[in-house]
Parts: structure tokens; sequence; C-alpha cells
């Protein structure tokens, strides 16, 4: 229990910076962007799920959660914010590089989370047309909605923001840690091993889990033998990181985040499948 507590204080603390400095930029946007600033932004958006697959495979969790709140004040794209959820390489590449895998495998796997969020970012935008609005509306009712206070002041405001999502994260990341110290990982593996049809549908589901002992675990499973580059893959491109925990939290389109949880999943089956035929 010490353990799980002392793993989630961690995990939380790691994403505490980039949160602060998303809202930081938020809160900057809504009270000193000029009009050039935001033209910039607003038409930029056309190459988000570009720019979402280029930054997602950086190894950390906290760029899916500070998209996830871009996205609910109207700031990127569905597809953008896909993308980034997709390439998303949380704890797999430390995993890799300790495990003593082949550096051209490892550059393989990351390549092809990055092309494969870029590709299905592109696509959702074709098919869902809600693009960004960076009217100063748009943050402005995102901050009215969290009750942030930003007339008080960029730090003070953005602070709020960050610390009543860090709360949440913590409070999951412990419930989720104890869960994987009581089950143990000799219970799943043993079940994929027993399972390998429906692998890649469980990896998924594993995958949606907003903690990063998700991917620590699916990439452990491929390390070891246990499960294929596909089935990894898939759990993988579907784990975004806390990215689904914080939409939940801040986009209030209940619907909506559904939606966007269903097409994830949808992508990271396709893309599984995709990996495992490339790789």
């Amino acid at each position: 229990m010490l353990d799980a507590l002392l793993d989630a204080v961690i995990d939380t603390a790691k994403l505490f910076p980039i949160l602060w400095i998303t809202y930081i930029l938020m809160e900057w946007l809504e009270h000193r962007a000029k009009d050039k600033t935001l033209n910039l932004i607003r038409y930029s958006g056309k190459a988000g799920p570009l720019f979402g697959g280029l930054l997602g495979i950086i190894p950390q969790c906290g760029f899916s959660g500070a998209a996830a709140s871009f996205f609910a004040s109207h700031s990127i794209t569905m597809g953008s914010l896909i993308a980034i959820f997709l390439a998303t390489s949380d704890e797999m590449l430390p995993i890799l590089i300790s495990s003593n895998m082949d550096k051209l495998m490892i550059f393989k796997i990351l390549g092809v989370k990055c092309l494969l969020g870029i590709v299905f970012g592109y696509i959702i935008d074709v098919l869902y047309h809600r693009h960004p609005k960076m009217e100063h509306g748009h943050i402005h009712d995102f901050c009215e909605q969290e009750k942030c206070d930003c007339d008080h002041g960029i730090l003070m405001s953005s602070f709020k923001h960050t610390i009543s999502i860090i709360f949440l994260i913590f409070v999951v990341s412990f419930g989720l840690n104890v869960f994987f110290e009581v089950m143990g990982n000799n219970a799943i593996t043993s079940w994929f091993m027993a399972n390998p049809i429906l692998g890649n549908m469980v990896a998924g589901v594993i995958g949606l889990i907003p903690n990063c002992s998700a991917s620590v675990l699916l990439t452990n499973l491929y390390v070891n033998g246990i499960i294929d580059v596909a089935t990894m893959m898939t759990g993988l491109l579907v784990n975004a990181g806390v990215g689904l925990l914080v939409l939940f939290r801040v986009n209030h389109i209940i619907k909506e985040n559904l939606g966007i949880t269903g097409i994830l999943y949808v992508c990271g089956l396709l893309g599984g499948y995709i990996a495992g035929w490339v790789l």
C-alpha cells in the first residue's frame, strides 16, 4: 500500500510542471494575445495532427493531458487530439531502451506510432468538422466553467486549474496502483497466453486505463515475449497517459468524450494490425 501511494505521488508530481505551463499559456492567450497571434494559432491548426504526432512520441504522460485541455477550450482539432493520444509513448521508450532491444527496432516502433497518429489524425479532421475557434470567448468560457477566477492573475488562475486536475489524477493513480499490486502481473500474463486471439482487444481495453502502469505492463509483456508487437502496439496506441482522464474532467460534453474514446479504441485496433504487418 505504501509503495502504491509513493508511486502515485511521484507520477503525479511529474505531471505538475507541464500541466501548469499549459494553463499559464491558455491564460496568456486569454489575457494578452493579440489578433495576429490568434490568427497564427487558428491557421496552424491545419497542421495540428502533424505536430501532435511528432510531439506525442516524447516519453512523458503530461502532454496528452495538456492536449485534452486545449481541445476542451476549442484550441486544437479533434484530429490533433487523436494524433497526440495515439502517438503518446508514455513509459514505453525507457523500458524498451533498458531491455537492450535492437535500437533500429525501437526507432521503427516510434516511427510507426508517430505516423499512425498523424494519418489517423488527418482522417478524423476530414470526417469531423469541429475545428478550433480561437476567438476570445472560447478560452474565456473554459475558464468560466472551471471557476478559476481568471481575472485575478494568470499565475493564480492557472495554478487553480492545475491543482484541480492533479488531485483527480492522484486519486485515480493511487487506486490503479493498488489494483495492479493486488492482482499481480502473473494473472494478467496467464490470460494473454491462454487467449491469444482476444489479445489485441484486451490490450486495447488495458490501454484505455488512464495511468502509466498500463504502458509499463504492456511493454514488459512484449519485452518478455508474452505478447507480439501487434498486441503491444494496440494497447500503446490506445493508451494516452492521463489524456482521457483529463478530457472527461475538463470537457463537459460527455457524448463527445465517449465518441473520442471509441474512435481512439478503433484506431488503436486498426493501428495494431497495421503495425504488426509493418514491423
